[in-house]
């Protein structure tokens, strides 16, 4: 299902189908009000909800700039969703989970990417390894490539890793552009040739108005538990202001990344 950046659905999640144990947060397969499955990523788990944030933006301004993703929508936990849950470490997830969630749509069928077997075109890995240094996302690597092939197509999953600043807390004000000596590891960093030539294009769509759009979408709810002094918009304006200044400069990403393209040469 692909849905149009300009807007979230909200469901109500009413089965639990089985749980994802691949990683540490916990994420399931559940059925939502409207018949479709989703993964759902839950507000209580150990990444807590800035993975959730992490999980949106990154994810619409992949599917932005043409990436494939998909479908994200919020989704609902009333209270009394997990009380026949027998298991109590899900049970005690799902207590802590009532309330908005994040569920991507379940791809059936779908099987990992295998870099091995599938060999992405240097247009789409320069795209995805620039939006990822762009994100500062560090698990995109040959041990977790988040990325699954469905229908013949590449498609990218699993954001929550993204934006790591925001775990140091929200600050208005600059802080320093850094690069992303990371993208060493990064799993489609060899296929990625063009990173040059897709620059000026993803500049051109990632303009401040479009990232605002993609930063509003955040819930109040969500930001509410920051912790912060900080309104909900001066914390939107924290998120905008933060990947604004990394496309401005986004030369400085694609140096590093270069840099460690020749080293594997």
């Amino acid at each position: 299902m692909i849905a149009d950046v300009n807007f979230i659905r909200t469901v109500q999640v009413v089965r639990y189908v089985t749980p994802l144990r691949e990683g540490g947060s916990l994420p399931a397969i559940a059925e939502a009000d409207d018949g479709f499955l989703y993964v759902l990523k839950f507000r209580g788990a150990g990444q807590g909800i800035k993975s959730l944030i992490a999980e949106l933006i990154g994810g619409e301004l992949a599917r932005l700039i043409g990436l494939k993703i998909p479908e994200i929508v919020f989704a609902t936990l009333d209270e009394a969703f997990g009380r026949t849950e027998p298991d109590e470490e899900i049970q005690d997830l799902l207590k802590a989970s009532v309330g908005l969630n994040l569920g991507l749509h379940y791809l059936s069928g779908s099987i990992t990417f295998d870099p091995v077997v599938t060999k992405i075109s240097p247009l789409i890995a320069s795209k995805i390894v620039w939006l990822d240094c762009l994100l500062t996302n560090v698990d995109r690597t040959a041990r977790n490539t988040n990325m699954l092939m469905w229908k013949n197509e590449l498609w990218l999953i699993d954001h929550g890793a993204c934006l790591y600043f925001h775990h140091s807390g929200l600050q208005l004000g600059e802080t320093k552009i850094k690069p992303f000596p990371q993208v060493k590891d990064h799993v489609l960093l060899e296929q990625a040739t063009e990173l040059l030539q897709v620059n000026d294009e993803l500049k051109a769509i990632l303009t401040p108005a479009a990232v605002a759009n993609i930063v509003s979408m955040v819930p109040g709810e969500w930001l509410e538990t920051e912790g912060s002094n900080l309104s909900n918009d001066e914390k939107r304006k924290v998120y905008g202001d933060f990947l604004n200044r990394r496309i401005q400069s986004a030369e400085i990403f694609i140096n590093e990344a270069q840099k460690a393209l020749n080293e594997l040469v």
